[in-house]
């Protein structure tokens, strides 16, 4: 295996100004393939990781490196301490609350240590031996040997690999990848401070896809995060359902539009929580319906099991049933 620290350096010096320039800005898919390609391909020459899986596990892991343990500590591949991890930490809610996540000084460093991750490790070294064009035995060969908890987790890498060409990555095609990218046609980027109104680190994403956008699963439902200029009907046209069914499965009126960063599910919600909690305690500012779309629950429901209105005010501390 080659040495390659030196360019590691260079490039991980002019990621860093990149992500700088732009932190305040949303990435989109082919912004974030362009932007990090080359750590990935240098992965696969040094470690001998596909380079279309590195890219995939990051794209899903990290949701274009907007998520928070992206953008907050640079960890792109949502790797947990573990008892042999010296550095610096962050502490997320993820399976349990108050997980403990590592933490890099980079983007650099979260590829370099995600490939020394599964090159040291001894559940992921039957992986080596597979092909390296077979992305396919190696997304299935994570999810076999848990790399994440999603049953789902194979055919999302796969699904991500093959929609963005990402095979071409790894028989050195990157420029053909980067006509591919630059043919499409790219929306508006939205400012990071809108796309916060709920934070997708807290759902799974979902196997679909509605255009360029993830879809986020919740309690049976699934949604998507609204964009600056997105109304219902914009919205309607991408995912196949009407505006006034949109409006409906929201629990919205029939002149309102979705406010850039909430989400607007796709599916009608369900009639009360499944996912075993029983009771949200309301922060300073929540409604009814802020909690009936955090848990996806239809707001009819849950004013109901509440004995409310739906409009009715909280106050900080009340404790409002789910189930």
């Amino acid at each position: 295996m080659k040495s390659g620290k030196p360019y590691r350096l260079l490039l991980g010096v002019l990621l860093f100004l990149t992500c700088t320039a732009s932190a305040q800005r949303r990435m989109t898919y082919g912004e974030y393939i362009e932007k990090y390609k080359a750590l990935a391909i240098e992965d696969q020459e040094i470690y001998g990781i596909p380079a279309s899986i590195t890219m995939a596990q990051a794209l899903l892991e990290s949701d274009c490196g907007n998520s928070r343990l992206a953008r907050e500590a640079n960890n792109h591949f949502g790797i947990k301490c573990k008892s042999d991890w010296t550095g610096e930490t962050i502490l997320h809610d993820d399976d349990a609350e108050n997980e403990c996540f590592r933490k890099y000084g980079s983007v650099e460093e979260s590829f370099r240590d995600h490939s020394e991750f599964l090159d040291k490790s001894p559940r992921y070294q039957s992986l080596f031996a597979l092909d390296i064009y077979d992305y396919k035995g190696w997304a299935r060969g994570l999810k076999a040997a848990g790399y994440a908890t999603n049953p789902r987790y194979a055919d999302q890498l796969i699904k991500i690999i093959e929609e963005n060409k990402l095979y071409l990555l790894d028989s050195g095609q990157d420029k053909l990848l980067a006509e591919e990218i630059a043919a499409k046609p790219v929306e508006p980027l939205i400012p990071e401070i809108e796309a916060e109104k709920i934070d997708v680190d807290n759902y799974v994403i979902s196997l679909n896809t509605v255009g360029d956008r993830a879809v986020y699963a919740n309690n049976g439902s699934e949604f998507i995060v609204a964009r600056q200029g997105d109304t219902y009907e914009s919205l309607s046209k991408q995912a196949g359902v009407s505006a006034k069914r949109l409006r409906k499965f929201n629990d919205m009126p029939e002149d309102s539009q979705p406010a850039a960063g909430e989400p607007v599910y796709i599916r009608k919600k369900g009639k009360r929580a499944n996912n075993g909690k029983l009771i949200h305690v309301v922060k300073e500012g929540e409604t009814l319906h802020s909690i009936s779309q955090t848990y996806g629950i239809q707001l009819k429901k849950l004013s109901s099991m509440n004995r409310r209105e739906p409009d009715s005010k909280l106050s900080a501390g009340q404790q409002i049933r789910l189930m």
